[in-house]
């Protein structure tokens, strides 16, 4: 179990993504993103917040900011206003959600469209794309909403925004997967995000990444878990507590 719980700190977006958030609330965020037992992977905030944490962090922690979130409407002006925001203020990654309910009504062209213009205007930062797989819910649907993200040049497919009643499954991770390894796209990722509470949630995660992606890959470069609770679950783990129970100063 500690080397899952190292390997999920290694790979965690530590995020706070609350209507209510506060400078307060990111001034915290960032201190308990640089654990005793290593830093996260980065840390996932609104725009507004992206300058107040890229002062407060070391180069080595990201800091990644969503963009059309998280209605994922197929409003492209609205989500490239949030892109330039994000990069201006010193942002490394954008975390973009796919119009879903448009790919739902069989809307392909427009929302293969909507990703090449996020992606070219995303360059050079690191892009993941939300499908929003608990939406999506079909197997074919959730495939095609990863192909069309790495078909667009995405970084990484993440599963949800955590804003819905269904965020990651097991179910769609494996999907997800799948698609990854069948594009041949040595570099592209995978996100889990919504309802990753404990490190025995994260550990399924990471047996399915293995499982078709393989253990060599498991690195922050390629995987990474959307979450707030899941650091305290972590940090028990590791110290070697009785017990291990998620907590979070949000």
């Amino acid at each position: 179990m500690k080397k899952a719980a190292q390997q999920a700190l290694q790979c965690l977006d530590l995020t706070s993504l609350n209507e209510g958030d506060t400078p307060a609330d990111i001034d915290a965020l960032c201190a308990r993103a640089q654990t005793p037992f290593g830093p996260v992977a980065a840390v996932c905030v609104w725009p507004r917040f992206v300058a107040q944490a890229r002062a407060l962090l070391p180069a080595n922690i990201r800091v990644a900011a969503v963009a059309n979130f998280p209605a994922g409407d197929l409003d492209l002006a609205r989500t490239l206003a949030d892109v330039q925001e994000i990069a201006t203020a010193g942002g490394d990654e954008v975390d973009v959600v796919l119009p879903y309910r448009a790919l739902i009504k069989g809307q392909t062209v427009e929302c293969a469209e909507f990703l090449a213009e996020v992606r070219h205007a995303t360059r050079p930062l690191t892009l993941k794309v939300i499908i929003e797989s608990g939406e999506l819910l079909t197997n074919d649907l959730i495939a095609q909403g990863a192909r069309l993200a790495l078909m667009a040049g995405a970084d990484f497919v993440k599963t949800s925004t955590g804003k819905t009643k269904v965020s990651a499954t097991p179910k769609a991770a494996g999907v997800i997967l799948k698609e990854i390894k069948l594009s041949g796209l040595g570099s592209a990722g995978f996100k889990a995000s919504g309802g990753i509470r404990t490190v025995a949630d994260a550990q399924v995660y990471l047996q399915l990444f293995e499982t078709h992606l393989g253990a060599a890959a498991i690195g922050p470069q390629r995987l990474r878990f959307g979450a707030s609770a899941l650091l305290g679950d972590i940090e028990a783990v590791l110290s070697g507590s009785q017990v291990a129970a998620a907590r979070s100063v949000y």
